[in-house]
């Protein structure tokens, strides 16, 4: 599991670096300032759950067989979907009413950072 959330988190970061270039250029003539803003939050969390899953394959590689780490990297994957996924729908469509996706994202990445922790402490 280690190589792939190194592998996906290696995606997601690039995806993230295209999708914010798009919003930066693509977009701002041509929706709301909120909007765009919105896109840009999703873009941000996007880059530091990239990184954070990439983080996670790095210390899989260390911590061997952690079950909490495997469910961290899928929690900042979902996460990564449902967060920022719904900000850009929401910017793409102006339908504001995806953001109620929007927390489930948030909770998700939540629930990853506290597996990396529980996985730290039973791995020290």
């Amino acid at each position: 599991m280690a190589k792939l959330f190194i592998f996906l988190g290696s995606i997601m970061g690039f995806l993230s670096v295209a999708l914010g270039a798009f919003g930066a250029h693509g977009l701002r003539d041509r929706v709301t300032e909120k909007l765009l803003m919105n896109w840009n939050t999703g873009a941000q969390y996007h880059m530091y759950h990239a990184i954070a899953m990439v983080l996670v394959g790095i210390l899989a590689m260390k911590l061997a067989n952690s079950a909490q780490l495997n469910w961290a990297g899928w929690s900042f994957f979902v996460g990564i979907l449902l967060f920022s996924g719904s900000l850009y729908a929401m910017a793409l469509t102006g339908i504001t009413k995806l953001g109620a996706i929007t927390p489930l994202g948030g909770l998700a990445f939540l629930i990853g950072w506290a597996l990396v922790a529980i996985a730290a402490l039973r791995g020290a």
